[in-house]
């Protein structure tokens, strides 16, 4: 059983192909690794030895992404916004997906765990 994890809450509306939803899941999941290895490197080496469980979640856009910022935030979590650059799909500056944690599981519960999975 895991104790602790990251989700990665990634907007629906923006409908990216699977290829750019994996780039932009997985530069999330490395930001919120490191911003949390370097501010609450407990939460992290605990998170890192269980086996650094991911979760991947569906939100509705924009605004339930900066609610869903603010609500981690509230809770004490490791939170990073990913904004993309434009090369491909979406217009640079599209905020695409934000990454939460890592940070005890039922912690990040509270502010994700009504989302469906991706």
């Amino acid at each position: 059983m895991f104790k602790y994890k990251l989700v990665i809450a990634v907007r629906k509306d923006l409908a990216l192909s699977p290829g750019k939803l994996a780039v932009q899941a997985s530069h999330a999941s490395v930001s919120c690794a490191l911003k949390s290895k370097k501010e609450k490197n407990k939460d992290f080496k605990k998170w890192f030895r269980e086996g650094q469980k991911k979760v991947l979640v569906k939100c509705d856009d924009l605004e339930h992404l900066k609610f869903l910022k603010q609500v981690a935030k509230n809770e004490d979590l490791t939170t990073c916004s990913v904004t993309d650059a434009g090369l491909t799909e979406v217009k640079r500056g599209t905020t695409t997906c934000i990454g939460i944690g890592p940070g005890r599981s039922e912690v990040v519960d509270r502010v994700t765990g009504e989302l469906s999975l991706y």
